[in-house]
């Protein structure tokens, strides 16, 4: 992708694109090359004062909107996402360094999302409670007002569109800091819903120090609500900041996917799926894979075929074709995964293939598995959030089970197995927002995904979708 075809950086504030303009800039890296792409504009606190404004005065005429009318602009905006696929597709491989194909299925992703949002809009449903005692009573639900949210690197379109879209929808407008690693992704969004007839203000966009940002704006009684996605520890400073405050929020944080591999199901070919999901996006996804659980009976054929079909990976540029994986998104993310396997090999564990530096220019690491994993090694208790897996053979399904819901996170969950009740206690005893069995497809844009203790709280998707952006109101009256 040349850089001419790269979208220009830039604020979005009251409907208005600002550039560098005398603000401070901070690069943006290729992470395939680590090439400086472009240079991003920082916010100034005029900035973020401004968006506060912009969105604050939008929000009266946008909730004034029906939902029918909100949904034609999210609508139209749909269509422009898709029209402009292919340009969008290849800012996300530039900027994150995924396959190419497996970015346009972003693309058509965020549409979808624009979609399904549109129509859910107008089945955010009140009701009517019967009369009692000469009082009528109704339920209604309305948009909570102003929306932070805040936005990722390792989903740069995905999840932007997902938290805009919704809000939207409800009713809401709002402020959205995307991930400065990954800016022109989240830019092709705001593009498309100003060409689909987004009033100015409704959406405002910004970049720079994400403290500053979050602080200001989680603080500002402009803001009703905040929505974020990203690791437990910003999560929980985010948490706190806005219980300070009072702010509902909706937080979808960190994983440390576990795979139950039970010893009813063909391990070749459930290996063989498992390696294909685990090293998807390097393994930067929240819901990624990473512990795998494999009864003894059938732990070396599942050993050996995994280990085989993560060594065929093809690694390189997203644009480059048939590769598999791509690199890690930046030199932190790369050294931490390192640091990991490294911690772990010295403890006692084996690296049985990966973990090293192939020789391309960018952020790459080789899939690596390892075995033989003590307990004390900190790659069993910490989200790894890279291309490593974990294999660990098990004896019996309660010690598995154990295992897997030994650590603070909960989020998404795996089990393969070709036995109906073993599916059923594990899909109840998994404690996990999102339990796949026999598929790694996850939640859809029409099921509710998030997770539970230090994964998160509040839901993204489904008929739950507005939760986080809707407030309920009771309005009694009596009959005469």
């Amino acid at each position: 992708m040349s850089a001419a075809a790269y979208p220009r950086l830039a604020l979005f504030i009251g409907g208005v694109w600002h550039e560098g303009e005398g603000r401070e800039t901070r690069p943006v890296i290729d992470p395939a090359t680590q090439q400086t792409v472009a240079q991003l504009p920082v916010a100034s606190e005029s900035d973020i004062d401004q968006a506060l404004m912009a969105a604050a005065k939008a929000f009266r005429p946008w909730r004034q909107r029906t939902p029918q009318q909100r949904a034609e602009v999210l609508t139209r905006a749909a269509a422009l996402l898709r029209e402009r696929c292919d340009a969008i597709a290849r800012t996300i491989t530039l900027e994150l360094g995924k396959p190419l194909a497996e970015a346009r299925v972003e693309v058509e992703r965020m549409a979808i999302l624009f979609e399904w949002h549109a129509a859910e809009g107008g089945r955010a449903y009140g009701r009517i409670v019967p009369a009692r005692e000469g009082l009528e009573a109704k339920i209604v639900r309305e948009p909570i007002g102003v929306v932070a949210a805040f936005t990722p690197w390792n989903g740069p379109g995905a999840s932007p569109a997902r938290k805009i879209s919704a809000a939207l929808a409800a009713g809401c407008s709002l402020i959205i800091k995307p991930a400065e690693e990954t800016p022109g992704s989240a830019i092709h969004i705001a593009q498309c819903l100003a060409g689909a007839g987004l009033p100015a203000g409704t959406l405002n966009m910004l970049f720079g120090n994400p403290a500053q940002i979050s602080e200001r704006l989680i603080a500002s009684p402009v803001v009703r609500a905040f929505s974020f996605t990203g690791s437990v520890p910003v999560g929980r400073a985010l948490a706190e900041l806005g219980a300070r405050h009072l702010k509902p929020s909706v937080l979808e944080l960190g994983g440390h996917a576990p795979v139950i591999v039970c010893p009813d199901v063909d391990p070749t070919a459930v290996a063989r799926a498992c390696a294909g999901f685990k090293y998807t996006n390097a393994g930067q996804i929240c819901i990624s894979p990473t512990r795998f659980f494999v009864h003894r009976s059938v732990y070396d054929a599942f050993e050996r075929e995994f280990i085989a079909a993560a060594s065929r990976l093809k690694l390189g540029s997203g644009f480059e074709p048939g590769v598999q994986m791509g690199p890690l998104a930046n030199a932190r993310r790369r050294e931490a995964v390192e640091a990991l396997i490294a911690q772990a090999v010295s403890e006692g564990a084996r690296l049985r293939t990966g973990g090293t530096r192939p020789e391309l220019p960018g952020y790459f690491l080789t899939p690596a598995v390892l075995t033989d994993i003590p307990a004390t090694a900190r790659v069993l208790h910490e989200e790894p959030f890279g291309p490593v897996a974990l294999l660990c053979p098990y004896d019996d399904l309660d010690d598995a089970l154990a295992r897997a819901n030994g650590t603070p996170y909960g989020l998404a969950g795996y089990a393969f197995t070709d036995s109906a009740g073993t599916a059923e206690r594990i899909s109840r005893e998994l404690e996990c927002g999102t339990v796949s069995i026999n598929h790694f497809a996850g939640a859809g844009f029409d099921t509710p995904f998030g997770g539970v203790k230090d994964s998160g709280w509040g839901r993204e998707g489904g008929s739950e979708c507005f939760d986080g952006y809707l407030v309920t109101k009771l309005v009694s009256q009596r009959c005469r």
